[in-house]
């Protein structure tokens, strides 16, 4: 799996961080293991490239080509990086 060249190699943010509609990467995710499975299993794996779409309370992200939402508690444990999107560079 190809993947796009990073923002930056120092900028690691967790999911409620990141602005909407910002290209991210996820670098971590620091849980219990048991939700850090969960998430992985709903397609939250180390290096996905995921979409922010929309953080109305519930944070909404597409992944895999399908819409989550995740609580505000999960997605201060999902560490994100912006990553670079189509030559341009994603704001944070």
């Amino acid at each position: 799996m190809k993947t796009a060249p990073l923002l930056s190699e120092h900028v690691q943010l967790d999911l409620c961080e990141a602005r909407i509609g910002v290209k991210l990467r996820v670098r971590s995710l620091k849980s219990k293991p048991a939700v850090c499975q969960r998430l992985r299993e709903m397609g939250f794996c180390e290096l996905v490239e995921i979409h922010k779409v929309a953080d109305n309370g519930a944070l909404i992200c597409q992944v895999c080509g399908v819409r989550v939402a995740l609580s505000r508690n999960l997605g201060k444990e999902i560490i994100v990086e912006p990553v670079l999107a189509g030559g341009f560079e994603s704001e944070v």
